[in-house]
């Protein structure tokens, strides 16, 4: 059993980290409220069809990275490796079409299967949204506007920059397509073997490729601005002018197609220089063909997600760790009373802690390991007089304080 270790990719996430973790959570969730999100939470794994269908089989994501099995019931399932496909699984499945529009939050794990790397891993944590049934560009601006809120309340929206592109409805999306297709067909031989191959299904992915010659040729392609048609222009126009009402400031991109299929109109992340080569930390847009293209009504969604490990590496004002208050018995014939002042405080809402075994000295030195701010220390004399003796593990000093009155004296040590 001492070999064992965690799978590659996957870590254990400790105290002080989670406590971070929950801090992101909580804050985007309580910015996300404020806009009218509910959060909700779907299952982990889904029937792979929910991702096959939907990721697009040219994605990196269905091609090399879904962990995949078959369960004892015979049935292929998936975990989870995004969040959108399963909140709109559970649209239609739900029978939710009726109440559109819905404004849903979620958070937690989801899997792929690629290289390890700064802020990445295999087992992963995001948090994100989904705006169901606004087809208007108002639904791009507010998504934008809550996720630039979040990481303005976690220090990072200064240090990032909002990259926006147009995707363009569908037939501006076909046009584009051609011109592609004639482009890189001139290319076909230096292309990478992936671009190749996503040539003949999904020619926009090229342009998201990695691939150093690929980028080379991806440098002169054509432009999706000359494609566009006056729906998507128009479109396009209404969301740059809201985020400028706003005061969020961007920068064009017209290479940014992200990396999945249902993409269409507004597609944008906010990146970063802090976390190296893979520096986005947060991105997402519209995908109104997505439910209809997994069988349910049409319905317009636009959406960002964005991961906790990154935001966690880059955010700047995160409060630290509530504090402790040890309580120490002098001798162990009063261990039950400092069980009972112990959990008389923690319904009070003090966070303490209680030393299991070892006399006052051993007790103290845990206190000041687990960095307590106080101490109270439980004396027979003192308690003959109703009191006990409080001492401030910061400066030292200590003074005698009355039992009444105790709950009082040590919200000072807040």
């Amino acid at each position: 059993m001492a070999g064992l270790q965690p799978v590659r990719g996957t870590r254990d996430i400790l105290p002080d980290e989670r406590w971070r973790h929950r801090f992101i959570e909580e804050t985007a969730l309580g910015v996300a409220a404020r806009y009218g999100y509910s959060e909700i939470a779907t299952p982990i794994f889904e029937f792979s069809d929910v991702f096959k269908r939907t990721l697009g089989d040219t994605s990196d994501i269905v091609t090399k990275e879904m962990y995949t099995f078959t369960d004892k019931g015979g049935d292929e399932v998936t975990l989870r490796p995004e969040g959108t496909a399963g909140v709109a699984r559970m649209l239609i499945s739900g029978g939710l079409a009726q109440d559109l529009p819905l404004k849903y939050f979620y958070r937690g794990p989801m899997f792929r299967y690629e290289r390890p790397q700064k802020g990445r891993f295999r087992q992963f944590h995001q948090t994100g949204v989904e705006l169901l049934g606004v087809a208007e560009p108002l639904g791009d601006i507010e998504v934008i506007a809550l996720g630039a809120e979040i990481l303005e309340g976690l220090g990072i929206l200064s240090k990032s920059t909002l990259e926006l592109n147009t995707l363009g409805n569908a037939e501006s999306r076909s046009a584009y397509r051609e011109e592609l297709i004639k482009y890189f067909n001139d290319f076909r031989a230096e292309l990478s073997e992936d671009s190749q191959d996503r040539l003949e299904r999904n020619p926009l992915r090229i342009l998201d490729s990695k691939n150093k010659r690929d980028r080379e040729i991806v440098a002169n392609a054509p432009e999706f601005a000359d494609s566009l048609d006056t729906e998507s222009t128009e479109f396009f126009a209404a969301v740059t002018e809201g985020l400028d009402a706003l005061s969020i400031s961007y920068q064009l991109n017209s290479r940014l197609v992200r990396g999945l299929d249902y993409y269409c109109h507004t597609a944008f992340e906010f990146t970063t220089e802090g976390l190296g080569a893979q520096g986005t930390v947060l991105a997402g847009g519209r995908y109104d063909g997505l439910v209809e293209q997994m069988g349910g009504t049409a319905t317009a969604g636009v959406g960002w997600a964005a991961g906790i490990e990154r935001l966690a590496m880059l955010a700047q004002n995160v409060p630290g760790v509530e504090r402790s208050i040890a309580i120490i018995p002098v001798v162990p014939e009063l261990q039950n009373k400092a069980i009972s002042l112990a959990h008389d405080l923690r319904s009070r809402g003090f966070t303490i802690e209680l030393g299991y075994r070892g006399n006052m000295s051993r007790r103290l030195k845990r206190a000041n390991k687990l960095n307590a701010k106080a101490s109270i220390i439980l004396g027979p004399d003192e308690l003959e007089r109703g009191a006990a003796t409080v001492r401030n593990l910061d400066t030292g000093n200590q003074e005698e304080v009355s039992l009444e009155t105790l709950a009082d004296h040590l919200k000072q040590h807040n």
